[in-house]
Formats: structure tokens, sequence, C-alpha cells
């Protein structure tokens, strides 16, 4: 583009063309913001964020600097404007090149500066966190009446197969206490198709237990109808709502669906982020608070400390999840920027968020009840390095509070989600894993002061669950339950039952390789035969009345 310009403004009435052009600025400010929620992700980042109030800030005030300003004044040559030259002046093309070339210079400033100040953030948030944690010399009880038995993808394929709305449908799942004080995976019912989100409303939430294998209840509290809900179109909907009544903050986790009361309500964990203006303007995230939501559309925003003193929302998740992810995944800088940068860092005490293989059904922070009902975040550390799998810290986050905690293992290596849930594969040589069944959402929990990963079984289409294992961190010992009760015992650190339960010895086990273990019918074990390392069984099944010469079936030799 040609810009012809001499420097110069055309000669205009100035306080005719300053009240034209600051109306019609107030006026499109006016629309905005009636529209605001539409805007929310553009606004935000420029008022807490760095690159966002450079960029987006910059931009702003050329461009009303530009609109508010005269006519530009040409060399009288026509300005090449291209299609756009069909419908604005000559002058107009000129302001839009300049404001095209310092918002071109502000993107390229922007992004160099959000190296340093995001390394920035991420060490001021490590050290907080390092700062607000304590360290503890075992591990928190588990809540052994509340175990994550029913895995979210189980939970989703039963729930949705139990329920018939024609004009409704469920929400994404989220983990919520139920009036009980048990644990479920809730719902919101929300309107199905265009016109329905346009005019109907949010019809309720449902409960769906996680706590038991047999007997699940899944309860529907659809007779609530939501005057601001989910999947509610526009000014109807939660998300608009939220945003129009407390806008600068940020709604990142899902809502959480309960009931109180048997009355339906959904709390929203706010983010909020505050300046740093050392060593470099920065900013981090904070815990903003809470929005609860209940069934006639009044949105109550709440302090961190008012939601902690609420009766309505006692026992539920309180703390966003976003910022406990943000704080976790900082920790590689809690001994400084240069420690962690590749090449010329020494990573000493540098840990990581242990990774879980693709196909896991769940990621970390990992929520867990320990002992009182109390929901915490729960996140498994691994040192640094491409190689180290073995945990070296476990973080604990109270998901009401906010508070943390950590155990570290002090040198000690303890098996990681990944390995153990190989482990479970390598117990069951006899399973088609991948084909038939696969091993999903490995959480930790705590026996008897030892750390356990909870995995659970479950066919491919994910209709049932066949049963669940687990593995200890420190040992590899293998336990496999296919009971409710014996789950909860296992978890009170009690005795288990022998119905239903499979134990493989630990890999370095003295004397037994593995068992070979007999079950009727109905699963229950009739015997059980140990195996010793070298010994190569081999399984022939034989007809009663036949000698073995007359056997058809036999098995390939056990592995």
């Amino acid at each position: 583009m040609n810009l012809d310009f001499d420097g110069r403004f055309e000669t205009v009435s100035t306080g005719r063309h300053l009240a034209t052009r600051i109306a019609i600025l107030i006026a499109a400010g006016g629309l905005l913001y009636i529209l605001r929620p539409l805007v929310h992700g553009l606004v935000y980042p420029i008022v807490y964020s760095p690159t966002g109030l450079l960029v987006g800030g910059v931009t702003i005030l050329v461009a009303v600097g530009l609109w508010l300003a005269p006519p530009l004044q040409t060399d009288g040559r026509e300005v090449d404007g291209g299609s756009l030259g069909l419908f604005v002046s000559d002058s107009a093309v000129l302001k839009l090149s300049l404001l095209g070339t310092v918002f071109g210079i502000a993107v390229v400033i922007g992004f160099v500066y959000s190296v340093p100040a995001g390394m920035v953030a991420e060490s001021t948030l490590a050290d907080r966190t390092m700062a607000d944690s304590e360290p503890i010399d075992g591990f928190p009880a588990i809540n052994a009446d509340n175990p994550r038995i029913v895995p979210r993808a189980v939970a989703d394929v039963q729930t949705r197969g139990s329920t018939s709305y024609r004009t409704h449908r469920l929400g994404p799942s989220d983990i919520a206490r139920a009036e009980d004080g048990t644990l479920a995976w809730s719902y919101a019912i929300e309107p199905d198709g265009p016109r329905n989100k346009l005019l109907s409303n949010q019809r309720g939430v449902l409960l769906s237990d996680m706590t038991r294998m047999e007997n699940r209840s899944i309860t529907a509290y659809d007779d609530q109808p939501f005057a601001v809900g989910e999947g509610m179109y526009l000014q109807r909907g939660a998300d608009w709502n939220l945003k129009s009544t407390d806008y600068l903050t940020r709604y990142y986790d899902d809502a959480v669906e309960f009931t109180h009361d048997g009355t339906a309500y959904m709390y929203y964990p706010k983010t909020g982020h505050e300046w740093q203006l050392t060593p470099i303007p920065h900013t981090v995230p904070v815990w903003d608070g809470g929005a609860l939501i209940s069934p006639d559309g009044t949105i109550t925003h709440l302090t961190p400390t008012e939601a902690q003193e609420s009766e309505i929302l006692d026992g539920q998740r309180l703390y966003p999840l976003y910022n406990t992810d943000r704080e976790m995944g900082s920790l590689g800088y809690r001994n400084g920027i240069i420690n962690q940068l590749p090449v010329v860092g020494e990573h000493e005490n540098e840990i990581e968020v242990a990774a879980l293989p693709a196909g896991a059904g769940n990621d970390q922070p990992f929520v867990v009840d320990l002992e009182g009902e109390r929901l915490s975040y729960v996140t498994a550390m691994e040192p640094y390095g491409e190689d180290s799998r073995g945990l070296d810290e476990i973080f604990f986050v109270d998901a009401t509070t906010g508070e943390s905690r950590y155990f570290a293992s002090e040198g000690e290596t303890l098996t990681g989600p990944e390995r153990a849930m190989g482990i479970v594969r390598s117990a069951d040589s006899q399973t088609g894993w991948g084909d038939n069944f696969v091993v999903v959402e490995p959480v930790p929990v705590f026996v008897d002061d030892d750390l356990w990963w909870h995995s659970k079984v479950v066919p491919t289409d994910n209709t049932d669950i066949s049963r669940n294992v687990f593995v200890n961190a420190d040992s590899g010992e293998a336990v496999s339950l296919v009971t409710t009760d014996a789950v909860r015992s296992f978890l009170a650190g009690e005795d288990v039952d022998d119905e239903g339960v499979d134990t493989e010895p630990a890999p370095d086990s003295d004397g037994v390789d593995y068992y070979i273990v007999i079950t009727d019918s109905n699963g229950e074990e009739i015997e059980r035969i140990p195996v010793a390392p070298g010994e190569n069984p081999r399984i022939e099944y034989v007809p009663a009345g036949e000698t073995d010469d007359g056997s058809e079936n036999s098995s390939d030799p056990a592995s």
C-alpha cells in the first residue's frame, strides 16, 4: 500500500469532529458492554497479561487516538487501498495502515517479552507454592468408604444408557459429593438441539454413584429447571451470566453439580490473577472464590472464606483444579530459572508431573477423598528426565482450602502410575489387553502408610467394571478385587475375604513366580497353585471319564 501522507491533518471543525467521534465511540463502548461476555476472552488478558497488555492495550490506545484525530492529509494523489478503498476514504485507509503497523510491532515486542515474563511467572508461582506447602513424614489416610471404583467412561456409558430425555442431554461429568457423603459423577441435564438451547431450560442435575461396583444408584433431580444454566444460549446461559456479574475473573473449571437438602445447585470455582512488578512485570494465578447458581437463577459470588463457610457447599470441591494444575506444573522452576534450562541447566532437584500413558482416561491432579471426607487434589511428581518414571514427591492440595502438603520419598524408588498400569497387564497374561479389556484411571490410595495405585479393568466398550486392581508402589505387589466390600476392606487395612481376590506376589518374591488361580463359573476361587521360578506348567482340560490320552483341549504353556 502506498502511504502518501505528508504528516499533516486536514482542516476540520475540531469541536464538531470530536463530538461526533466521541458519540460514536461511546455508542460502540455501550454496545460492547452489553455484549461483554462475548469479548471476555480478549479483555481479560489485556488487564491481566503482560503480552495482552502490550499488544491489546497499545493497539486500543492508538486506535482510539487515530479515531479521534482529524482526517490525515495526503499529497493529492489517490491512495491505493485495494478493495477497502471502495468503502472508506483515503484518510481512513492511511489510519488503518498505521494501526496495522503499530499492531504488528506490538505483537513482535509482546512475543519477545512473553518468553522471560513466562519463565519469571513460573518461578514466582513455584516459590509461592513451596513456601506455602508443608512437608509431611507419611501419607494421609484414605476414606475407605469412598473408593473411586467407577471410571468416568464407564459412568458415562451406564448413566446415559439409564436415562431417557427426548429434549435434553447429559452434560460433561465431574466429581461431586452426594448428600449421603459418597462421591458421585455429576451431570447437568442440559437442553438438546438449537431450538431447545435457545428456549428451554436446564432441567436439573443427575448424580451417579462412583463408589460401588454393584447396585449403583443413579439419582436424577430433573424436576428443578434452572433459570440460568448449562447448555442454554446467550443471556440465558450460565457462562453469559457469570461473566456479566463478575467480569474480571476466569472460570476455567467446569461446574460442580450437586444437591443440598434436595435442592440442586452448581458451583463454579474462580481463578484471578495478581500483578507482580519484580524482577519484571508478570502475573500469577490466585484463588478468586467461587460462584453458586441456584435453580431460580440467583448467582451468589463468594470470596474464598465465604465459600468455605457456606453450609450449602460443605464437603464440595471449592479450590480451582486449574490453579492446582498450574502450581504443580511450575515446580520444575523451584530451584530457579537457570537450573531448568536445557543445555546450561544443572536440573538439580528438578521434578515434573508424572506422565500417564495415552488411554489412561484421567489426568493429574487426581481427585481423592481422604479420611474425614476431605477431598484432595493429589499430584505424583517424578525426577526430571526422559527415562525417569519412579516417583520422587507427592503433593496434596486440600480441595476446600487450597492448603498444600507434600511427601518426599527421600531417595526411595516408588512405582509411578504408568508402571503400575503395566504391572496390572503383566500380572494377567491371559486377558486380551487392548482387544477386549483395558486398564484405566489409576488413582493413588494410601493403606497403612503405603502408596498403592488403584486401577480398574474394564471392557473396551466401557459398559462395566471387570475388577479393581491395586499395585503397591514400593513392592510391586498386585491385588485384584471384584467386589465393593473387598475394595473397602482393603482400603481400611483389613483382611480381605478370598472371594473375588487374586494376589500376585512381587516379581522378586522367593520361591514363587506366580499363582495359577482356579475359579468356578461364579468367579469363586477353588484352588490356588504356586508356580516356582523356571517351572513351565502345561494346563490341560480333561472331561470327566476320559484319560489324559483322550483329552481334546489343551492350552499353551502358562506364561
